[in-house]
Parts: structure tokens; sequence; C-alpha cells
């Protein structure tokens, strides 16, 4: 059993509603199912018209943050209508989207990859046959616009982040920490292992109803590809 959601302020701007403890190292799946099932009750709300001032909601591993404009609905009246959403305990039925995204896990584009190889006791043919065995799944978007968080790593994998992050990630790297996967979709500081290279755009600020490429709650799985696949990109 799960403690029953809780609704917390940010400022006079802002709630957060809680489905799984702080503490938890591992979020459950039925956790996340609960995130995405909450997401997609504001959803159904807002095409109804009965979020008045909501402007957008950010799902994470376990919980959701809902920002508003103060002047344009009643604070209260909010945090009463999240609070009933969030009890019925509705849960995700859809998994989300399937990718397959290419991967260059080639000399330069992977830099840590043969260290991997070596802490892990395999050989980088079979880092690279796990990776890309491995069906990956967006938990949330965060630290940079599009940057997806995907749990799924094998834990044979498992590797902590360096110890001295670099100054510069370039876009499109492929790494892992933990027990997780990611794609930088800019030029960025980051720790991350990085294992491989994506030409893939994970974030187009045209695309106005969805500048990121990828979901909570999407699916995601790596294919092994040439250099020529970035030369083209």
């Amino acid at each position: 059993m799960h403690p029953p959601p809780r609704l917390f302020a940010l400022g006079d701007a802002a709630f957060t509603v809680e489905f799984g403890p702080p503490q938890a190292r591992d979020v459950p799946p039925d956790i996340q199912a609960r995130v995405l099932g909450f997401a997609a009750g504001l959803a159904e709300l807002q095409a109804a018209g009965g979020l008045p001032g909501v402007i957008e909601w950010v799902p994470t591993f376990r919980s959701v943050t809902v920002h508003f404009d103060p002047d344009r609905c009643l604070h209260r009246h909010l945090a009463d209508r999240l609070q009933a959403l969030a009890a019925e305990g509705r849960q995700a039925t859809d998994s989300g989207r399937k990718w397959t995204i290419p991967v260059c896990f080639d000399g330069e584009f992977a830099p840590d990859i043969e260290a991997v190889a070596v802490a892990c006791g395999l050989s980088r043919e079979a880092v690279i046959a796990q990776l890309t065995a491995t069906e990956f799944t967006v938990r949330m978007l965060g630290f940079l616009p599009g940057f997806p968080y995907l749990s799924g790593l094998p834990a044979s994998l498992e590797m902590p982040r360096l110890a001295t992050p670099r100054p510069r990630v370039p876009a499109g790297s492929v790494a892992i920490a933990g027990r997780m996967g990611a794609i930088y979709p800019w030029d960025s500081p980051g720790g991350w292992r990085l294992v491989g290279r994506s030409p893939v755009t994970l974030f187009d600020a045209t695309r106005a109803d969805h500048p990121a490429l990828f979901a909570p709650g999407d699916r995601v799985r790596w294919q092994a590809v040439g250099p020529e696949a970035l030369a083209a990109s």
C-alpha cells in the first residue's frame, strides 16, 4: 500500500501533488502509472474547460506540479479540484509511444564505453548488445528542455556518475548513470557516462504543441548505426 496523495503549495502559482514517498530509491511502476493517470485527468479537465487559469503541469517520477495564474483562478478551489482528482487513483492504461532511436557507439562518440565494459566485466560488444536489447521507459523530462530520464538499464551496466563532470557534453550524447539512461538534447555540462551519440533532435521550439520529442510513459529502444548516420544529420 502506498500513502494517499499529498498536495503542497509552491508559492502562490503552483501546486505539487505527490504520489510516492520521497525517500524511495526506486519508484514502483504503479506510482508512475498513477502520475500519468493524474496527468491524463488534468488534460481531460482542461479540454472540458474545468481548469481555468491552469497553464501547464509537469509529471516527474512520483509527483505532478501544476502551474497556474493566480489572477485567473481561486487558489482554494483549484486545490480542492486537484485533491479530488488525485483521490480517484486512476492509473494510465496507455504505455505511450514507442521509439527506435539510432545511436552510434563508435570511437569518439562513446568516450566512456570502454571504461563501462571494464568496470562491468564485459566486452564492449556485450555492453552494446545489452543497451540495444533494452526497452527503456521515459519517466520524466528535466535538467534540460527535452532531456529524458530513461528507466530500465540492466543492473549489469549500473555505473556511478563521473567524479568530475565534463564541462561540455555534445548534444545527442547517449549516457548512463546508476540504473538510468538519457540523451542530452543540447551541449551542456554533464556527469553521466557517455556511451554513444544520436543524430535525433529531441527538442524543437517550432513545434508549439509538443516541442519535446518524448513524453513521460514513452518507450525507447536504441539501434546501433555507423558514424555516417551522424554525418548525415
